[in-house]
């Protein structure tokens, strides 16, 4: 099921000529608003030239916006534009839609054995979270802490 919705979504951002790695980037930069490019690097698990350009991608299309740091002068901080928000709300619309599109088509038993599935997923990923679990994107507590960015 995980695989269908994502690959749904990542139909909906192509018809919007966002890549898969450009959506990615623009998720993180909203969960860690702020960011520098080493963190939103170490984040997507790529190296920091490659990001600076994708960055450089995203603010030609004014998805993103680079903004000197208010606390370094080395430093750059990324941030959503309102294009980015309003790109993001509406993949985030499209995908929901597309969700109850789906499930509109099952019968009432199917919806419950899928909302208790999504619930024991849940719970079990919370406990192996709370094990120290791995994270795809770092917290945002630890995101960009001991970075630096020059870009």
């Amino acid at each position: 099921m995980l695989e269908v919705l994502w690959g749904r979504g990542q139909e909906t951002a192509r018809s919007a000529q966002v890549s898969p790695s450009q959506l990615r980037a623009l998720l993180v930069i909203e969960d860690h608003e702020g960011t520098n490019l080493r963190a939103l690097a170490d984040a997507l698990g790529s190296r920091p030239p490659a990001v600076s350009r994708l960055c450089d991608r995203l603010e030609a299309m004014g998805l993103a916006e680079r903004c000197p740091s208010a606390t370094s002068r080395r430093e750059v901080e990324l941030r959503l534009s309102l294009r980015g928000r309003a790109f993001l709300e509406e993949y985030r619309a499209a995908r929901k839609s597309e969700v109850a599109a789906i499930v509109a088509r099952m019968d009432p038993a199917q919806v419950a054995d899928l909302a208790s599935g999504l619930a024991a997923f849940h719970r079990a990923a919370a406990v192996h979270r709370a094990a120290g679990g791995s994270r795809t994107v770092p917290a945002r507590r630890t995101l960009g802490a001991d970075s630096a960015d020059t870009a």
